[in-house]
């Protein structure tokens, strides 16, 4: 499956630096099966929908003007980092089936696409490991949220909380506070990317795992205003969210290898997951595509987000104040 993905990680990296493929130059061996549909993500608490598509034939073969509104903010969870280094390879060699993440930016308020925008991701490994916290496994190698956590990211009860308040560290807001943060040096499976004149990010990652007390899930934040060098540095955040994968193919993925190593490990279903049941979760569902004839040859991932590019949006989750604690600019 490694020599699949490594496959298509060319493919992406010999692009045009600034821009997509588009239909007309892409390779042929970039063309894809058309899916059922469109993924896109936006049921807000203002019952609004995002009514878009990203089309599946080449990375830059995206609908000019699809309808859209707002995208529904999701929590954050504990386990965010901010140093928003630039790249599209995120894997760091680590095991599992390979995922190319293809997202669509657009502006809410006009539909047009959403240049220059850094979407910054990050999820745990094939193990249900976090990079920046390797060392919070415990009972036996099971990840648990940092000491202190409380709310967010739907943790059981019992299971060791963060060293800071509730929703972790944040983009532009500086560690949070309740003591120092146990944060190590490991950054696998994060990264960030510029959207392009069409506004598109791509990754190159993994399947993700998963832990107890919630569904399989990739966060993500959208930064804007910021200034691209080797990071991302800046700006302020206007969006914070979180991306699903369909049910039955995560039972299939946790049946192969490296994931089947963590089939002790109850996981939680979306049915009980409570940042996709409280927070919209069904209508971040990803688009999959398979990139070859077997599921352990990976996937394409496909979803659009329609952001509101000047706001700043408050943090949501259990134990949110709803004043804005997501958005303040930062500094350097």
């Amino acid at each position: 499956m490694r020599d699949s993905f490594l496959g298509w990680h060319r493919l992406l990296s010999n692009r045009p630096q600034n821009g997509a493929w588009t239909a007309a130059s892409a390779p042929a061996t970039a063309s894809l099966q058309r899916g059922p549909r469109s993924a896109v993500c936006g049921l807000t608490r203002r019952g609004f929908l995002i009514a878009g598509g990203v089309a599946v034939t080449a990375i830059g073969a995206l609908p000019a003007t699809p309808a859209c509104t707002l995208t529904s903010e999701q929590e954050e969870g504990p386990y965010y980092i901010d140093d928003e280094t630039l790249r599209r390879d995120v894997t760091e060699g680590k095991a599992g089936v390979p995922l190319l993440l293809a997202v669509r930016l657009v502006d809410a308020r006009s539909c047009a696409p959403l240049k220059n925008a850094a979407l910054d991701i990050w999820h745990c490994d094939a193990l249900g490991v976090y990079s920046g916290f390797t060392a919070d496994m415990p009972r036996g190698g099971r990840p648990g949220p940092p000491p202190e956590f409380r709310g967010g990211d739907s943790f059981q009860p019992g299971m060791p909380p963060p060293p800071f308040g509730p929703g972790g560290p944040g983009f532009g807001r500086g560690p949070g506070g309740r003591g120092p943060r146990q944060i190590d040096a490991t950054r696998f499976l994060r990264g960030v990317q510029i959207s392009n004149e069409q506004g598109l990010v791509e990754f190159s990652t993994l399947y993700p795992g998963w832990y107890e007390g919630r569904a399989v899930h990739i966060h993500g934040k959208v930064h804007l205003g910021g200034e691209v060098t080797q990071k991302y540095a800046g700006g302020h955040v206007a969006h914070t969210g979180q991306f699903f994968f369909p049910e039955d193919l995560t039972e299939r993925i946790a049946r192969m290898e490296p994931y089947a190593k963590r089939l002790e490990i109850r996981r939680t279903t979306q049915e009980e997951d409570g940042p996709f049941n409280s927070q919209h979760g069904a209508q971040c569902l990803l688009n999959m595509e398979k990139l070859g004839k077997s599921e352990a040859d990976g996937f394409r991932a496909t979803i659009t987000l329609a952001i509101d590019p000047p706001a700043t949006p408050a943090l949501v989750g259990p134990g949110r104040d709803g004043r804005g604690r997501g958005g303040p600019p930062r500094r350097g």
